[in-house]
């Protein structure tokens, strides 16, 4: 059973276990419901109830059901950027879906994650609290229990957490700065490919700013983009940045070129939230992959 510990300080006392926890823990009200009917908190090493008001020094514990997901394990790589008792990031590579699918049943980063789980003695359900199409890059967040899962995603709904990616995209983007709302749909059940689609579409806000620009003889123009999204569509920055005319690099579903890079160049490169158990800040970013920096190289020679 994994567990929650915290000490009772002198300035807690008089406070009942209920108060205390919900001052240095951000659990949800379903998860709060849960501790109280299933017994989930102990007081030094005895369950007992909210109420209880402890003496400074007691230690307060939150049990978590034990859980674990039946994904295959494979020794995928894993670039674990940071890991708690609530969450797992990874810088993910290219090439690997997150998640199993009809199409893609192994060889994804959840068959990686059961890998991982094995072989670090830990045993949790894997959820995903965010996802990246298969041949972007960047960083994707597991939840290690469904307590941390739900905030994520309603601190999502809220948009308090930040998305920031980089791409490179075809031609010269002018403005230093905007933002396209455009609502994205599905016009074609059979194709993967989103479109932009005023009539039925759901709206997507996505905003541009301009790093650098480049001109080559040999790959033509280019810029280099940050992009922050305030929506999470299905391809939504690939079906918005084609839709001005600027396709990113590499991206053959969108229209895209691959000579200069096999992939579409765009990565996550930077997440911000609040930590699901503790309410601290939490900011990560990574380094732009290689092929990514590769290609802005070849571009500037």
């Amino acid at each position: 059973m994994a567990k929650y510990e915290h000490i009772v300080t002198d300035e807690e006392r008089g406070l009942t276990i209920n108060q205390i926890l919900r001052q240095n823990y951000k659990f949800s009200s379903r998860f709060r419901t849960k501790m109280k009917y299933q017994s989930l908190v102990d007081l030094n090493g005895s369950p007992a109830p909210g109420y209880i008001r402890p003496e400074a020094g007691d230690i307060i514990g939150v049990r978590l059901p034990e859980e674990t997901s039946d994904f295959l394990a494979e020794n995928i790589p894993l670039d674990i950027i940071y890991e708690d008792d609530d969450l797992i990031l990874i810088n993910k590579q290219p090439g690997i879906i997150v998640h199993p699918t009809k199409g893609h049943p192994e060889h994804t980063i959840a068959n990686a994650v059961m890998y991982y789980m094995q072989e670090s003695g830990q045993s949790f359900k894997v959820r995903f609290a965010n996802r990246i199409d298969m041949d972007t890059t960047g960083i994707i967040i597991v939840a290690k229990n469904a307590n941390a899962q739900n905030d994520l995603a309603h601190q999502m709904r809220c948009g308090t957490v930040i998305k920031r990616y980089l791409s490179l995209v075809e031609g010269i983007i002018e403005d230093d700065h905007f933002t396209i709302d455009l609502p994205i749909g599905r016009p074609d059940t059979v194709s993967i490919r989103r479109v932009v689609m005023p009539e039925g579409g759901k709206n997507a806000i996505t905003e541009v700013q301009v790093l650098d620009r480049f001109e080559s003889k040999e790959y033509g123009a280019h810029t280099l983009i940050e992009v922050v999204l305030h929506t999470g569509r299905t391809h939504q920055i690939r079906v918005h940045l084609s839709h001005i005319g600027h396709v990113i690099a590499g991206d053959e579903l969108y229209g895209g070129s691959t000579e200069l890079i096999g992939r579409q160049a765009l990565h996550a490169y930077h997440i911000e939230f609040d930590h699901p158990a503790t309410g601290e800040r939490m900011t990560f970013e990574t380094g732009i992959p290689d092929d990514i920096q590769t290609a802005i190289d070849s571009i500037k020679k």
